[in-house]
């Protein structure tokens, strides 16, 4: 008899319910029954309503709107699942097994919940492990289970979080009686945003050490249906573009090697209906809370059955787990959706904002910026950066960055090929002190206004310049693979933030820095990915290093508003996010490619999230030339409207639309930062893509809508608003009102005399 039928028994978790409601365990029992509890199981119904339901060995998590079920197969105590989708309640039907005909074997033929490797499944497993012997095969089997209210920490990495009211926690306990390593399934359920959040911890439990060689977060079989995959690819300046396919039988996969979530492609996957679209039909959206390489794979095996795995890669883990030892993933955030992809991306935006982001910063108080960067780049002294924070302030600003060069001494950042690591304020430009410099620029008030101006900061801390004291002294700390040749990108190496010195090194340098002048914004980079490392697993531990750096820092400086960039995107992810409220979302400022790079970011990120700067023209990246009011309409779509230029070098008429333009970024800001977003048009499909927000109260919306090419001498398009109250009245811009049903099912409609028109439109209930 299989160890699923032996006669369980009460957990800690289980006493420590009789003194508190805040933790709940139970055992099947030898009939595979729960154990008759009497009135504790009347307080389990109380306590756990119908987020997390258990009936034996059948396992059912609901949201407002899905549910996700899964049971134990009795002779196998293998997982199997039954359901992620809409709303079911009562029995459901138990899928038929085929007959075992040719080479595939039983766990090959039904939808496993946590596929292990061997045993007759060909398709790509959620966990390999390799034992002292050599051998990889496993045999997981179901042992027990846990409820938990609320949602534990997971350690050392970022986590989504919430109160007992917020979440309820499923543990699944798996066990291979061979091999004695053990598997805990963790589903965090959080109802109102149709949520299941899923980490793994395993133990080693037995006395030789064993290597975790491949580990998935998330693994999901979904039954014989035709679906399309939808995923963010990209590079440099070219970041989120959305990739829509058909799932094929066979491998279709993703994922980064670089060290980081990447340019290339992020750490995100969405399952969809062949017929859903943005605002009709099933989406499964999948979103890894992690900064490092990562690995999406989806494989529609022979029968049929398509199976979702993301996680950690599998090319750079390698993980070895001694006796005693666990390691844990990184959680994958799982939601559903029958509202097409606009509801599944809401979905993640609420949960984000609500249970991802800790900054007290993540839905507030985001100052209209500008950054020294492609004004000045290097040149500049701290006579020019004092000018160029008082025209800032003369327009209204009220935040101003000094981006790259500000520091080192014996090797001066004067270009990139020195100084990184060397975290002291140059002494040619600041020869006062840094601070003096911050001081006289937050002594300036923005016009108009009693705010004074607030003062940002660049850093790459986790870099270093060959050409730098540091490196002089500790060239041990930069990654390398023996005597192999450290290769430099940007002039530079990647710091081993692996090691506990460097780590510490980062805080006291950092925090230094903070602590000596008014600084309350922080620009944190990252230029290059990782080349060389001493081992795979080095990856992996440079990621838990990096986290230890974000929590100490943020918890430091509480005040301080963080913002995350790696050239752009490379790192717009949502273990960043747990600790920085705002990610840069790409270096690429124009305009007409922000609007495709924005709102592929949104598809799985909160527009509260982006960084989205008016540069000057031509555009750096493009050589494009745009209307100014076109590209501050772009970018004030993101959480954070800044500016990206030299107040003194853009022309007149520009110059004078700017304060504008930053009370109308001002105006919506709030709506932004908190409101639910509706992509209307997608800049792939239209000439004339838009996006609507509509704030938390429902009583405003705000239409942005954008022409690309001239329309000559053709009728114009209509746009419908999406998510009004259809019985309800809305004024348009205070001139003229129209119920909200007109406004979905009728639309507005716009006239544009030339190519790139915008238009920012306020509706309002009355």
């Amino acid at each position: 008899m299989s160890q699923i039928m032996q006669k369980a028994v009460a957990t800690a978790s289980l006493i420590a319910l009789l003194g508190s409601t805040s933790a709940v365990a139970a055992q099947s029992s030898s009939n595979g029954q729960l154990p008759i509890l009497g009135i504790l199981t009347d307080t389990l119904a109380h306590i756990h309503s119908s987020a997390v339901v258990v009936d034996g060995t059948t396992f059912a998590l609901n949201g407002d709107n899905f549910s996700y079920r899964f049971h134990v197969d009795n002779e196998t105590g293998d997982l199997w699942s039954d359901h992620f989708g809409a709303s079911v309640t009562g029995d459901i039907p138990f899928e038929n097994v085929p007959a075992v005909n040719g080479w595939v074997g039983m766990p090959g033929r039904v939808r496993r919940e946590f596929p292990d490797q061997g045993r007759g499944d060909f398709r790509i497993p959620a966990i390999r492990i390799r034992q002292s012997e050599g051998y990889t095969v496993s045999d997981l089997q179901y042992q027990s289970y846990d409820v938990i209210q609320g949602k534990p920490e997971l350690p050392g990495l970022p986590a989504t979080f919430g109160t007992d009211k917020d979440v309820t926690t499923l543990v699944v306990h798996l066990y291979d009686n061979y091999s004695t390593v053990a598997a805990d399934l963790s589903y965090s359920v959080f109802p109102k945003y149709d949520a299941i959040v899923r980490s793994v911890n395993v133990t080693n439990k037995g006395k030789d050490n064993i290597t975790i060689e491949a580990l998935a977060s998330m693994s999901v079989d979904f039954p014989y249906q035709d679906l399309d995959m939808i995923s963010l690819r990209g590079d440099w300046a070219r970041e989120a573009h959305r990739e829509r396919r058909k799932v094929e039988y066979g491998i279709q996969g993703f994922g980064s090697s670089t060290g980081y979530s990447s340019h290339l492609h992020n750490p995100f996957l969405a399952l969809v209906d062949p017929t859903a679209t943005e605002s009709r039909g099933e989406a499964w959206g999948f979103s890894l809370v992690y900064t490092g390489s990562f690995s999406v794979d989806v494989e529609k095996g022979s029968q049929g059955f398509t199976r979702a795995l993301l996680g950690l890669n599998p090319n750079q883990l390698s993980w070895n787990l001694g006796s005693g030892e666990t390691i844990t993933t990184p959680e994958c955030v799982s939601v559903y959706s029958q509202s097409g992809v606009g509801g599944m991306s809401r979905l993640f935006h609420g949960l984000y904002r609500n249970h991802l982001i800790k900054s007290k910063f993540a839905m507030k108080d985001r100052p209209v910026l500008l950054n020294s960067w492609e004004g000045l780049g290097f040149n500049y002294n701290e006579s020019t950066i004092y000018n160029l924070a008082q025209e800032s302030a003369d327009l209204g600003i009220k935040l101003f960055v000094l981006d790259d060069g500000w520091f080192g001494d014996k090797y001066p950042r004067l270009s990139d090929n020195a100084g990184l690591g060397d975290w002291v304020p140059n002494p040619d430009r600041f020869p006062d002190g840094l601070d003096h410099a911050v001081n006289s620029i937050t002594a300036l008030k923005a016009a108009n206004t009693s705010t004074k101006l607030r003062f940002g900061l660049w850093f790459e801390p986790e870099m270093v310049n060959p050409n730098s004291s540091l490196y002089r002294e500790h060239p041990d700390w930069a990654l390398h693979a023996g005597s192999y040749p450290r290769t430099e990108r940007r002039n530079q190496l990647v710091l081993n933030v692996a090691l506990p010195e460097v780590q510490d090194f980062i805080i006291k340098s950092v925090s230094s820095i903070l602590s000596s002048a008014d600084i309350t914004y922080v620009k944190w980079d990252n230029n290059r990915g990782i080349h060389e490392t001493p081992s795979p697993s080095t990856d992996h531990e440079y990621m838990l290093g990096m986290y230890r750096v974000f929590n100490n820092l943020t918890t430091q400086f509480p005040d301080v508003l963080w913002e995350g960039c790696a050239s752009g995107g490379g790192r717009f992810d949502a273990g960043v996010l747990q600790y920085f409220p705002q990610i840069w979302t790409s270096d690429d400022t124009d305009a007409v490619e922000r609007i495709t790079i924005q709102m592929g970011t949104s598809l799985v990120y909160p527009p509260s999230a982006m960084g989205a700067h008016l540069s000057a023209v031509p555009n750096q990246q493009t050589g494009r030339s745009l209307p100014v009011a076109f590209r501050g309409h772009v970018a004030m779509m993101g959480g954070s409207f800044g500016l990206e230029l030299d107040p003194a070098e853009i022309p007149s008429d520009d110059k004078a639309a700017l304060p504008g333009l930053i009370s109308l970024a001002e105006k919506v800001n709030p709506i932004i930062l908190t409101g639910d977003m509706y992509r209307l048009s997608l800049p792939e499909d239209s000439n004339w893509p838009a996006v609507q927000f509509i704030s938390q109260d429902a009583s405003q919306a705000v239409l942005f809508y954008f022409q690309i090419n001239p329309n000559i001498n053709h009728a114009l398009p209509w746009v419908k608003l999406q998510g009004l109250d259809p019985k309800a009245i809305y004024s348009v811009d205070g001139n003229v009102t129209y119920s909200g049903s007109v406004l979905m099912n009728v639309g507005l409609q716009f006239v544009f005399e030339t190519d790139y028109g915008s238009q920012v439109v306020f509706i309002e209930k009355q």
